[in-house]
């Protein structure tokens, strides 16, 4: 009789135990480590440092400076770019506007000029041609005056096109490619701005330097590391949960998260993320059954805003069941 009283609290217990072998069937523990996320800011442009503003434990605000860089050659070439810009500009203005009065004046008078030419050679080639048919002059000169004469009439013909060419606007075509050109030069001046800008190395987030990779007077190469910030305003904790527990974790559950350090303290974190698929244990999980196990991970994401959990920190998760 005493062993068929005692089966029921057996079995009570065995319950109260539940299918993944914790006491307390409302709720999951799981052990993890703290991560945070780690921005490796890096060099733009391939130049000398000349400044370095911070080292390992300076904190950052986002937009903070880094360091400097040599910019020596960028201001010579944003010079360069500005006067071809400047000078592609007035030619614009020029070409919209047409021709200067005294450009007008100098081609009516180059005009003028090829008139006379043209009528003293038209004069000279008549006066010629009356000295052949009397027998005063050969066939030769009477070729070389009407050379002349065609002559001075396609010089005047010329001149006719400049001054007519100089009393009007430009054409359409010819002002549309000024424009593209004052347009191709802005980008090129612009190009060489932004380089000059982002010789400026700049922290894109707020943190803490973590490591100072790059010293002062280095040459770096473009996209090197110079330091590395470590946002430790929000950090996070990935844990994994079997197959079983899996079901009973929700995005947006809260869970209670505790470290060694701070034993009396309880931090509230975030389930932001659960893996769609599951993988075996990491390798860093202590026990070798443990590590054989399908598991999904669950990360949860604590916020920090006085900065006392750590990157790598062990912490312990209860999730709290609903």
């Amino acid at each position: 009789m005493k062993q068929l009283w005692t089966l029921p609290l057996l079995a009570a217990s065995l319950l109260a135990w539940g299918c993944n072998g914790k006491e307390n069937t409302n709720e999951i523990t799981a052990s993890g480590t703290i991560e945070a996320i780690d921005v490796n800011v890096a060099a733009k442009v391939p130049a000398q440092i000349v400044a370095l503003y911070v080292d390992e434990g300076t904190r950052l605000d986002s937009g903070s400076l880094i360091a400097k860089q040599d910019r020596s050659a960028l201001d010579i070439q944003l010079r360069q770019a500005q006067a071809a810009l400047d000078a592609a500009r007035s030619q614009l203005t020029l070409t919209e506007k047409g021709a200067r009065p005294e450009d007008i004046k100098q081609a009516e008078e180059a005009v003028q000029q090829a008139e006379t030419s043209r009528k003293l050679a038209a004069d000279d080639y008549e006066r010629v041609r009356n000295l052949v048919a009397g027998g005063a002059a050969t066939k030769q000169q009477l070729d070389q005056a009407e050379t002349q004469f065609k002559v001075a009439q396609s010089q005047l013909a010329q001149a006719e096109q400049n001054a007519a060419k100089a009393k009007h606007l430009s054409r359409p075509e010819e002002i549309s490619a000024a424009a593209a050109h004052v347009q191709q030069l802005e980008a090129v001046r612009d190009a060489v701005q932004k380089t000059i800008d982002d010789s400026y190395i700049i922290s894109p987030v707020k943190g803490i330097v973590t490591h100072k990779v790059a010293e002062q007077g280095e040459l770096v190469a473009q996209g090197a590391t110079v330091a590395t910030v470590t946002d430790l305003s929000s950090v996070y904790l990935m844990i994994y949960v079997t197959e079983e527990e899996l079901p009973h974790v929700k995005l947006g559950e809260k869970v209670d998260v505790k470290v060694d350090g701070l034993p009396n303290k309880t931090f509230t974190g975030t389930v932001t993320y659960i893996s769609p698929e599951a993988e075996f244990t990491p390798k860093n999980i202590q026990t070798k059954d443990d590590r054989v196990k399908l598991v999904f991970g669950v990360k949860v994401e604590i916020p920090n805003p006085t900065g006392e959990l750590k990157k790598g920190l062990p912490a312990d998760a209860t999730v709290h069941l609903r």
